[in-house]
């Protein structure tokens, strides 16, 4: 071991020591191994208690799961939990930022798992180890669904779990019947940042409950990824072109989304001159969620499709 790593261990030892509340799990109070998402064993609790949550997705499967983590990340482009998931997340202590959250904070509430999906620095994720078993939930490009299972194993929630899925394909299915009309259409899906709007790419969380509704992506925008394509100028935007044009934007800038709609290109767009271009929350449409925000999404274009269709 590095002498460097050897000493993080030590201090987070002795500040695991210090701490007030319930230690984490043993194996005489009940474990058993299970394989991460980069393939890496880990013994857990049979039950866990004291979850911290440092993902988006980790924190919406733990709550839809019926279990609320003793603390979480804050939401991507934001000093709080993603806003969709309202007033559920009450009383959950804040352990930082997503990039970069605290191991201060993660040590002083004595968690008996971590969920660290999206974390991929070894020395970050050894350093989490430290502290308790540490769950790495999803990879890149992985179905948000079959992250959900393995959240719903990691935390003993396997029943749980599946029930949570059997209701989304449900309210999915039901959604997908009142749309039928809407099959085939095309929807761009669009993150506004300061150097120029960027769309998801083929296996954004968005886009794959989007076809659980029948509806396409435009072709630019099936490429494999889970992530965002590079910015485009506000002079070439064809490619964000669609049926439909959900964009969402992180910045506190009520202005942002205004602003792109006076440009010369974008009023030439088949969604603007059809009146179907939707203002919506970057939290929830362009980073991972889980079944809450599934579900959400699915609101989300059920109104705005017959928003237009009502006319209003």
């Amino acid at each position: 071991m590095k002498r460097p790593m050897f000493r993080v261990r030590i201090v987070l030892i002795l500040l695991l020591a210090a701490c007030d509340g319930p230690p984490p799990a043993t194996p005489e109070q009940g474990a058993r191994e299970l394989i991460d998402a980069i393939g890496r064993p880990v013994s857990v609790p049979e039950a866990a208690q004291r979850v911290v949550a440092l993902s988006e997705l980790d924190l919406d499967a733990a709550l839809a799961l019926g279990l609320r983590p003793v603390g979480a990340s804050n939401g991507r482009g934001s000093q709080h939990p993603p806003r969709y998931l309202g007033g559920r997340v009450n009383g959950i202590d804040s352990v930082g930022d997503f990039a970069q959250p605290s191991l201060d904070r993660i040590v002083a509430l004595r968690p008996d798992l971590i969920l660290a999906g999206g974390q991929s620095d070894p020395a970050f994720l050894e350093q989490l180890r430290a502290i308790a078993p540490t769950v790495v939930s999803f990879y890149p490009g992985e179905h948000w669904q079959d992250s959900v299972r393995r959240i719903a194993d990691a935390v003993g929630r396997q029943q749980a779990g599946s029930q949570v899925l059997e209701e989304y394909r449900t309210l999915a299915a039901r959604l997908r019947e009142q749309l039928k009309a809407h099959w085939g259409e095309s929807v761009s899906i669009v993150r506004l940042t300061p150097n120029g709007p960027m769309y998801m790419l083929g296996d954004a969380f968005a886009g794959r409950v989007l076809t659980d509704l029948g509806l396409t992506r435009p072709p630019a925008q099936r490429q494999p990824g889970a992530g965002h394509g590079a910015p485009l100028s506000r002079e070439v935007l064809a490619d964000i072109d669609g049926d439909w044009l959900f964009i969402g934007n992180f910045a506190p800038d009520p202005h942002g989304v205004a602003a792109l709609r006076d440009e010369p290109a974008f009023a030439e767009l088949r969604a603007a001159r059809l009146h179907r271009v939707r203002e919506v929350d970057a939290a929830l449409w362009t980073v991972i969620g889980g079944p809450l925000a599934a579900k959400t999404l699915l609101e989300d274009v059920v109104s705005a499709f017959h928003a237009v269709e009502s006319g209003s």
